[in-house]
């Protein structure tokens, strides 16, 4: 609640007393070429002096920095290099030594859940000054690295830094960065083409309204120092594409997308009211943290309706509700505006026009006052403080985005005295959670229809379409739409989403075509049969045995997207053929089964090609109706352990080596080991070889039940081929039944329900010509004659 004077004020109320900026533009008389640090520390020191006193510097306990992008996810890289610890850097250029240093997680959220996670920090009494900034040189090092005299921005601080890592989990998904959906333009367009296919616009309807949204924020850029483009344009100058204006993707043009190539930094003095008191700053400065919110949205995929946020509407209302205002109330506002959605979503629920007399930015917007990375929003906050001191009273908001609207967080300030309120945001993103999830198919086949789509540089030759759509079954699935009348169709249909398409999927990729026959003729079906010769493997019959030999001794048999596909087919023509009965599956040599997935060859993104049937064509094969035996021949580790599991026997040489070393090298044992382990060890066995990677030799193996045999070392396949000829000796329709209803009872938890249901095998093999060989075998005393049918 509001507080009637600055002196009834709890002196552990967090206040913002000092906001500061700093940018550059290549080709300005002043230009300097600074890297991020020096950029910052100008930012820093602009927000010191704000404070309207001297030696705040000697006053901050912490220095938090916004992530910069050249360190915002694995695949990000500083070409001109950068100091081991920002904070410092920026605290050594700038008299401070804060107890603290701290860099934020990736995403446009950043700066204001900073402000809100340590008003909260200074409300609880556990530090009293904060220092937040950002700052981003993306211009300078894209100019730079063309030149021969590069600058070198390394520099080695050391010291305590707190780095909170990218956290960028949920933000896209193996299945989106297998067909592209990787960068924001591409995410942001299958959002913005489902909105308008919800609102029934048509291309050049939408357009026009997305350029009227954005048109009023060149306005304001135009008028910003700081602003990476001072030019002011018309709804049509932003909506229509032109030469300088090229289509880059359907539905954006270029000048409707978030800007990244700035040099721009801020900064945030945040203090409790009686460290600001203490050090003499004027009440007048102050301005207090009225509302907040900080939510989440689910992955893109699993989101019942692409077109909406439910999170950041949610986030805006617990914001208004938590500062006890409306809109209306509000006199000035900053919403993030990467691309028009991220505006739209936040203005549709607010009721909100383009042309609202407040305006929706105070900056003027991502796409022409700039995207300096994560920290645009701290830009936004530096300018509601000053509008808030030039308004005594008045309410500003900031709405701020990260990721995909994945992350929302949402600040209301004022200079009206206020204490810290309690936080809600745990409550409402519990009843955002429970929200149902969409069903994913990873793995695309059959008739379907689109959700949504985009086409990246739909004017080029080089256009990409990507589809997100629904099959039959109501599951979503994500392809690339190949064909050009397909591409024709999303790039200048009015409205394709509903249209009817064909999938098929494949080791690498889900493609969706216009038709079933161009699908067949462009990606036919692979036939079903094995190959005359194969690269990776050794494949022999022997009367109904088939056996697989992994050849590559020289890489321990480890398993690259080449060799996952020829096992793939191998099974695939194993399972087919009525006249094979078993198969036995081994490493070459006597090192190794299969060392597991081959990362060098896995390298560069191709490690997300395995087949649907999972690694080596076994371990997500919903179906394995004969017997597969593992003859472990030495090592079988990380995915050759998966593989073993996935078989119905293992058989084990005494020299065999079993262990899930994949947390060792950064990675899990997706591919089947962290569900099948613990199901077939002991739990705290599993437990402890996936979390540490420990290893069992063949003996453990056999103590604990992972293998059923255990052989002399050089025996293992002649001792498979004994299990092989004792599985043949029994009826392989009594075999294939009793696989198969394993099966089904594993999926079972209520065992009698389970033995029950599990009477329905005797269906099948009470009429099989097996079971009557067999009991006139037994009764005429004579080896029985499988016909296997």
């Amino acid at each position: 609640m509001a507080i009637r004077s600055a002196g009834d004020i709890d002196p552990a109320t967090p206040v913002i007393v000092g906001v500061g900026q700093a940018s550059e533009r290549i080709g300005d008389a002043d230009y300097r070429a600074l890297g991020e640090t020096d950029l910052a520390a100008d930012a820093v020191r602009a927000a010191f002096a704000d404070t309207g006193v001297d030696g705040v510097a000697s006053l901050i306990d912490v220095a938090a920095a916004v992530r910069s992008f050249e360190k915002s996810s694995p695949a990000s890289s500083s070409p001109l290099g950068r100091p081991d610890n920002m904070p410092r850097a920026v605290a050594a250029r700038t008299g401070m030594d804060p107890r603290r240093a701290v860099e934020e997680v990736t995403g446009g959220q950043s700066p204001q859940h900073l402000v809100t996670e340590f008003a909260t920090e200074i409300s609880a009494g556990r530090t009293d000054a904060v220092l937040l900034f950002g700052s981003e040189v993306m211009s300078t090092v894209r100019a730079a690295v063309a030149v021969e005299d590069r600058p070198d921005f390394t520099e080695t601080v050391g010291g305590q830094l707190e780095d909170r890592g990218y956290q960028i989990a949920g933000l896209t998904s193996i299945d989106e960065v297998k067909h592209g959906v990787v960068i924001p333009i591409a995410q942001y367009s299958l959002l913005e083409n489902a909105r308008r296919h919800r609102l029934g616009r048509s291309q050049a309807e939408y357009a026009a309204q997305m350029g009227a949204l954005f048109a009023p924020m060149t306005v304001v850029a135009a008028e910003n120092p700081h602003s990476a483009s001072r030019q002011t344009m018309s709804a049509a100058d932003l909506a229509v594409p032109t030469d300088e204006n090229r289509r880059v993707s359907v539905p954006y043009t270029r000048r409707l997308v978030s800007r990244d190539q700035v040099n721009q930094a801020a900064a945030v003095v945040v203090m409790s009211v009686g460290a600001a008191r203490a050090a003499g700053i004027d009440p007048s400065r102050w301005v207090f943290l009225h509302g907040y919110a900080d939510l989440r949205e689910r992955p893109l995929l699993e989101r019942p309706d692409i077109s909406r946020v439910p999170s950041a509407t949610a986030a805006l209302d617990a914001a208004l509700d938590m500062a006890g205002i409306g809109i209306d109330d509000v006199a000035d506002l900053d919403l993030y505006s990467c691309f028009p959605i991220a505006v739209s979503t936040a203005a549709d629920h607010l009721g909100l026009a383009p042309n609202d007399p407040r305006g929706l930015t105070v900056t003027g917007g991502l796409p022409y006052f700039g995207g300096p990375g994560n920290d645009y929003s701290m830009h936004a906050i530096a300018e509601i403080v000053e509008r808030a001191r030039r308004s005594p009273g008045s309410f500003g908001l900031v709405a701020a985005n990260g990721g995909v609207m994945s992350k929302y967080s949402v600040g209301v300030y004022s200079t009206t005295p206020r204490a810290l309120p309690t936080s809600t945001s745990d409550a409402v993103q519990a009843e955002l959670d429970i929200a149902d999830r969409v069903e994913i198919s990873r793995y695309a086949d059959g008739r379907a229809t689109i959700e949504t789509f985009t086409v990246l540089n739909p004017d080029r030759d080089d256009r990409a379409g990507m589809v997100i759509g629904r099959l039959y079954d109501g599951t979503r699935f994500v392809a690339t739409a190949d064909g050009e009348p397909l591409l024709d169709l999303l790039c200048g249909s009015d409205d394709p989403i509903g249209t009817t398409v064909y999938a098929r999927s494949s080791a690498s990729r889900n493609i969706v075509t216009l038709t079933r026959a161009e699908l067949d003729e462009r990606h036919p079906r692979p036939s079903v049969g094995f190959a005359d010769e194969y690269r990776d493997l050794i494949v022999r019959r022997d009367g109904h045995v088939l056996e697989v030999v992994i050849n590559r001794p020289d890489s321990r048999n480890a398993i690259s997207p080449a060799t996952n596909a020829e096992l793939d087919a191998v099974f695939d023509a194993y399972f087919a053929d009525p006249d094979l009965w078993v198969a036995i599956l081994t490493g070459a040599g006597d090192k190794a089964f299969s060392s597991g997935n081959d990362l060098a060859a896995s390298a560069g993104g191709s490690g997300l090609s395995m087949p649907e049937n999972g690694f080596a064509g076994l371990t997500a094969r919903r179906d394995l109706p004969k017997p597969v035996i593992a003859a472990v021949n030495g090592y079988a580790l990380g995915g050759g352990l998966e593989i073993a599991l996935a078989c119905h026997v293992i058989v084990a040489d005494e020299k065999a080596t079993f262990g899930l070393p994949e947390v060792k090298v950064g990675l899990v044992a997706a591919a089947g080991g962290l569900v099948r382990l613990p199901r077939v060890l002991p739990p705290a066995l599993a437990r402890d070889m996936i979390l540490t990677g420990r290893r069992l030799d063949a003996a453990e193996a056999l103590a604990h039940g992972l293998v059923s045999r255990v052989t002399p070392h050089g025996d293992v396949l002649d001792v498979a081929r004994e299990v092989a000829r004792e599985i043949l000796a029994a009826s392989p329709v009594a075999v294939r039944s009793s696989i198969r209803t394993m099966t089904t009872a594993d999926a079972q938890p209520d065992t009698v329900t389970a033995v029950r249901e599990s009477l329905d095998v005797l269906n099948t093999v009470l009429v099989s010509e097996d079971t009557r060989e067999g009991i006139m075998a037994f009764v005429q005393k004579r080896p029985p004659n499988w016909s296997g049918r």
